[in-house]
């Protein structure tokens, strides 16, 4: 059996810068929904804003990826970083409805130009070889900056939400001084044909039936209601779960103040912050490497159906846990997170790998249209998880959620059985 390939210093350069992005868009992220009712907003307002900001993020991409195959991964990094930078700082003077609207916009359409880079590094600098490992770590770091951006927004936002927003900025900063001094462009062969006929190209994939089919079943069944969950899970166990109880839990466990790391204090009562543990980032950190291991000998899109099931479990879990002690919400928020590290990086590498290598960057172009149509669709999940509030029964949009998901196995399942599976390049 061939050896594992070396993974080339660009391959950790790009990591990092990785791990800042994500710090600073889950930062702001994770705590948005809160952010929006301390401004007095609605649910269905706060989805809205959701819906059309996580769609720019991942629409933008169809196009920053074809401009990077073309004019270069560094000189398109650093005009993502042109427009995040000074974009996260104005959400230190919005205030009103349209003006948060605004702002949002801006740093979906900057986080947007920045998304498909890091994904396109990763897949340049590996091989068949290393392929699975290369992206279980991409994920990894991804997660990184997703654990410890809402922890730290959490407790500055316990001051005042300017500080948290102001530590978003600093981390976008960061990023466009590494690209500057460490990023080299990977090696790969630059397309000679022009912007347009590229975009030409991405809209062209859809005239594979089946390859559209498979983007809109992605759309609805996988990512609507993973985004339905970082939309809404923050906002549901900071203001309906007992997060006094899960603070003096976690504290009988660790000790030496570690719950305090995760909290902020109530009149005079530690309480855990929502945004810091309703996500899956603290969980992928410890557990993505061995999930990666063992799903990298097994067949992608059985591996991606069996994630959504276990997604499901959780979902359920998280809903249930209303009804019974508070630790069932962590429980359920890890059942999901082990789902998510099933199944997402398994049907990124999968998407990217049915490419040919020089089209890395126009395929996971295509693959954000099916990204962006959850992304737009999961501001429903906001509003719906509003109306159930109204109801006193919040929990039933995670009982939604769970059957949304346990349908899209089926649904994957017969898409398999009818249309058959895709073909994987070797290099």
């Amino acid at each position: 059996m061939k050896g594992r390939s070396k993974f080339p210093k660009v391959f950790w350069v790009a990591n990092s810068i990785e791990v800042l992005e994500r710090f600073a868009y889950y930062g702001i992220f994770m705590g948005f929904l809160m952010y929006m009712e301390s401004l007095g907003f609605t649910r269905d307002q706060s989805g809205t804003v959701q819906g059309l900001f996580l769609f720019v993020s991942y629409f933008i991409p169809v196009f920053s990826g074809t401009f990077a195959d073309r004019f270069g991964f560094k000189r398109v990094l650093i005009i993502s970083y042109l427009a995040y930078v000074p974009s996260v700082l104005l959400l230190l003077i919005a205030d009103s409805y349209s003006e948060i609207m605004l702002t949002m916009l801006s740093i979906g359409f900057a986080a947007g130009i920045f998304k498909p880079l890091i994904s396109g590094t990763v897949r340049l600098t590996t091989d068949s070889t290393n392929k699975t490992l290369g992206f279980g770590i991409f994920y990894l770091m991804v997660n990184v900056g997703a654990s410890f951006g809402p922890i730290m927004a959490g407790k500055l936002r316990a001051i005042s939400w300017n500080y948290a927003f102001l530590m978003a900025g600093i981390a976008t900063s960061i990023m466009f001084v590494v690209t500057l001094l460490f990023y080299k462009e990977p090696e790969k062969d630059v397309s000679k044909v022009s912007v347009g006929k590229k975009l030409a190209e991405i809209f062209s994939t859809l005239t594979d039936v089946k390859y559209a089919v498979f983007l809109i079943l992605l759309g609805l069944f996988f990512w609507l209601p993973f985004w339905g969950f970082f939309n809404i899970c923050p906002a549901y166990v900071d203001k309906h779960i007992n997060t006094f109880q899960l603070y003096e839990g976690i504290e009988s466990i660790f000790g030496g103040g570690f719950a305090q790391l995760l909290s902020r204090q109530d009149e005079g009562v530690w309480r855990i912050n929502g945004e810091a543990i309703a996500h899956t980032g603290w969980i992928i950190l410890i557990l993505q490497y061995f999930i990666s291991r063992i799903f990298e000998k097994r067949r992608a899109l059985p591996s991606f159906g069996f994630g959504i099931f276990v997604a499901g479990a959780g979902f359920l879990l998280i809903g249930y846990s209303i009804n019974t002690a508070p630790a069932v919400a962590i429980l359920g928020i890890f059942i999901f997170a082990v789902g998510e590290m099933i199944s997402s990086p398994r049907i990124q590498e999968y998407i990217t790998w049915i490419a040919p290598k020089e089209k890395a960057g126009l395929y996971m172009g295509s693959n954000f249209l099916a990204i962006c149509i959850g992304a737009l669709l999961s501001g429903q999940y906001t509003k719906l998880f509003g109306f159930f509030e109204s109801k006193d029964n919040p929990e039933f949009v995670w009982y939604v959620l769970g059957a949304h998901c346990f349908i899209g196995v089926i649904v994957f399942f017969m898409f398999v059985k009818i249309a058959g599976e895709f073909r994987e390049m070797e290099k």
